[in-house]
């Protein structure tokens, strides 16, 4: 197996030029993310079209998609390969690149969103984690097969429920480090607000709620000291930064944070939960269509990530998360349509690259199915999102929720509340259903495949 993960980095790299034409490379849980330096010479086609591969966006980066596991073995492997080469630099050339951008995709509202989802996307496999424990022993408390009050009951809810009480810490951290600050500060920032003893000021009459304006605070926190610390470091004299500079970033930080940040990150948290609710309880079934069908196209673009405050919000608020069954159906949809596509197709390619990516389509990763079948093919991904409309509507008019965030797919069934977890699987297979109905009549027919020929 190590083997064939080196043969296929081997392969991308030279499709990508070759070591010398990489600036830059990184993974997340399912794509190989590699800047280069000149476009022109890299062949998109042949990568796509290599076995291993399961597609590949075009952003600021080229994003190979592998899969889950696979990534972090191939990427390995890619990076030994340029290591070994010794013809480049990746500082220098990653900052010669950054200045020359696709412009396209250089929106600031898009590169703002893409900024809060590079905040979150490192905190997924702590937040997946923490959510199954919490899941799990919850269930098993509520089935009876555990005491609340024993021990080993205490130990997994403090081992799962520990990242939910802390989280903005983490979450500080990673903002500022993204906006240029100093991850110790952006970490103070998310203390400034999680910090118990904020119940002992008081503030125009009214003493202070400890987490009031949650991770949207912490994020405006977060980010400020990080602005803060670099106008002040223009000013302050090489030999005094290490004390001045941080020192009166986070006093300044910690008056705004208590006199504006908590306030306003109080008031837009409260009116997210409370516009999402009021959507979901008068929207009805419609409401749930209409969120499940258009999740996959966030998917598309990235920005499914930048979500990911407002499921955390939810939570703090409310105590579940109503918005993410309803969003998960976008997977389940997409499961349906590779269904159809596998038994009505006779290319083998194809039905290779759907039995491939099924699995992680299954157990909650959508990536590979979208890019590497459904989004090439056109149609079956419109399809696809009809089948997530339905389910999203079943999850809406039977109010399914979950406890914490995590991947969707059938593992978030052990995060889903108590009482609600059989409606959630049924939901699960009617976008399954509705995915397959709608794709195996409307949505394929195997002269769309060409490329899989």
């Amino acid at each position: 197996m190590a083997g064939e993960n080196k043969i296929l980095a081997e392969k991308i790299l030279e499709q990508l030029g070759g070591p010398a034409n990489i600036a830059d490379y990184t993974h997340c849980m399912t794509r190989l993310r590699v800047t280069v330096i000149d476009q022109s010479i890299v062949n998109k086609a042949s990568i796509k079209k290599m076995d291993g591969v399961l597609g590949l966006v075009e952003e600021e980066t080229l994003q190979i998609i592998l899969g889950p596991g696979k990534v972090n073995k191939v990427t390995e492997e890619f990076g030994k390969i340029i290591d070994d080469s010794n013809e480049i630099n990746l500082k220098n050339r990653a900052a010669s690149k950054k200045a020359e951008l696709n412009q396209k995709n250089a929106t600031p509202f898009k590169l703002f969103l893409r900024k809060i989802s590079s905040i979150f996307i490192p905190l997924i496999p702590a937040l997946v984690a923490s959510g199954l424990i919490t899941g799990i022993s919850k269930a098993i408390i509520q089935a009876g097969w555990l005491a609340a009050t024993s021990q080993l009951a205490m130990i997994l809810t403090v081992i799962g429920g520990g990242l939910f009480s802390y989280l903005g810490i983490l979450v500080g951290i990673n903002a500022a480090k993204e906006f240029g600050g100093s991850p110790a500060l952006g970490g103070l920032a998310g203390i400034l607000i999680l910090n118990p003893a904020v119940a002992g000021i008081k503030l125009f009459g009214a003493a202070l709620l400890p987490g009031r304006g949650g991770l949207i605070g912490v994020l405006l926190a977060a980010i400020f000291i990080a602005i803060v610390e670099k106008r002040v470091r223009r000013y302050v004299p090489q030999s005094l930064d290490i004390i001045l500079t941080p020192t009166i970033a986070l006093l300044i930080t910690g008056i705004i944070t208590y006199l504006v940040f908590m306030p306003i990150g109080g008031f837009i948290s409260d009116a997210i939960t409370k516009g999402l609710t009021s959507v979901l309880n008068y929207g009805g079934v419609v409401a749930g269509f209409v969120l499940g069908a258009t999740f996959l196209p966030l998917v598309v673009t990235g920005l499914h990530q930048g979500l990911t405050p407002i499921h955390l919000e939810l939570i703090n608020k409310l105590g579940n998360d109503p918005l993410l069954p309803i969003l998960a159906m976008g997977g389940a949809g997409q499961v349906g349509a590779a269904f159809a596509i596998y038994f009505k197709t006779k290319k083998t390619r194809l039905k290779r690259a759907v039995g491939g990516a099924l699995p992680s389509g299954i157990l909650g990763i959508g990536e590979p199915l979208i890019f590497g079948v459904t989004l090439p093919l056109g149609r079956p991904f419109l399809t696809a999102c009809l089948g997530a409309g339905v389910g999203g509507a079943f999850e809406a008019a039977f109010h399914v929720s979950t406890l914490a965030v995590g991947v969707s797919g059938l593992p978030l069934a052990f995060l889903v509340i108590t009482g609600k977890v059989l409606l959630y699987l049924v939901g699960v297979l009617i976008a399954y259903a509705a995915g397959f109905v709608f794709t195996y009549l409307f949505g394929f027919k195997d002269e769309m495949a060409g490329e899989f020929d």
